[in-house]
């Protein structure tokens, strides 16, 4: 009896030795456990809410030169926004010295053209460096003929209904580009649509021409003179230039008569005014279209023969700025 006591109570305190040591570990490793998960909860729950929104602009470093190929979807005064094919948007800066060329053939060099033929919807190649403020200050731009054909074409057919689509403009801007991108695909010819909810017309003048002529007269020139003043020391502003013609002749022929006005107002603004080539949308001839009188009188056809031309001063350059000099084209300024 006592051997089997003996036996049972030195069962007992193995037990006891095994099992004080097994709880401590077990209570040590659940306290352990218990840190860590709390640890997670302990970091802000918003972390990833505060991350910058990308804008999909994207940023040039400064002085970084830069090649890409991309379609126009912007244009304002000095600049336009171009979309290269990774659907990523750059801010193109133009100056005088920005050679534009449509691409040569292999024995002629391209053909030289205006800051004011550069369309929304054509696709151009750019060269550049990247300055201070992140935008591409664009050294050559280079484009095929054809695609600016296809601009110039439907800027002919869109340009005298623009008006009614103007609150569409910015629903289109999007599809504009895709259907850019897809022309060759597609075969569409390319649409342009200037949008100009952006912008307000601060002077105009009308100027009128005699039958079958686009020779400025001493008047129209006097007209042109005093709107010309309106842009000094001005800043942010685009110049709108329209031609028209009367019902005299064929519609053929009175678009390029029109045009043909239109073209002599801008190189009289421009050599008479050093008004530069970027200042001005490209310029439109509506042929008989757009009469402001009847045309089956003499005095009526005679102010159907006219070029209308329209200062456009930025909405967002007005409202934003800091200095009186971006105020507006009538409110002359020192430049800053």
């Amino acid at each position: 009896m006592r051997k089997a006591n003996s036996m049972k109570n030195n069962k007992n305190k193995i037990w006891r030795d095994l099992f004080i040591p097994v709880c401590g570990s077990a209570l040590l490793l659940g306290s352990a456990m218990l840190g860590f998960g709390q640890t997670p909860s302990s970091q802000p729950a918003n972390t990833q809410i505060t991350k910058t929104r990308n804008t999909n602009i994207q940023s040039i470093p400064n002085g970084a030169k830069l090649r890409f190929k991309g379609v126009v979807i912007g244009r304002d005064a000095d600049s336009f926004t171009i979309r290269d094919r990774s659907r990523t948007d750059y801010h193109v800066l133009l100056t005088d010295e920005t050679s534009i060329k449509s691409y040569g053939g292999i024995f002629r060099g391209g053909k030289r053209y205006a800051v004011a033929d550069i369309l929304r919807g054509l696709i151009v190649e750019v060269d550049g460096r990247g300055d201070a403020q992140g935008k591409l200050v664009a050294s050559k731009i280079r484009f095929n003929e054809s695609d600016l054909r296809a601009a110039i074409t439907t800027d002919t057919r869109v340009n005298p209904v623009e008006e009614n689509q103007e609150r569409l403009a910015g629903q289109m801007d999007e599809l504009y580009a895709v259907a850019a991108e897809a022309k060759n695909v597609a075969g569409a010819a390319n649409e342009r649509i200037t949008s100009l909810d952006d912008f307000d017309v601060q002077e105009s003048a009308t100027v009128n021409f005699q039958l079958n002529s686009a020779f400025l007269s001493l008047k129209a020139k006097e007209q042109l003179d005093a709107l010309a003043a309106k842009t000094t020391n001005a800043r942010g502003y685009m110049i709108e230039v329209g031609g028209y013609a009367d019902s005299t002749g064929g519609e053929g022929r009175n678009f390029r008569l029109s045009r043909l006005r239109a073209d002599a107002v801008i190189q009289y603004l421009a050599v008479t005014h050093k008004i530069p080539l970027r200042r001005f949308i490209s310029p439109m001839g509506y042929g008989e279209t757009g009469a402001v009188a009847n045309n089956k009188t003499s005095s009526g056809r005679a102010q159907n023969r006219r070029v209308e031309v329209k200062i456009l001063s930025n909405r967002g350059l007005i409202q934003n700025a800091s200095s009186p000099a971006t105020a507006s084209p009538t409110t002359p300024a020192t430049k800053q």
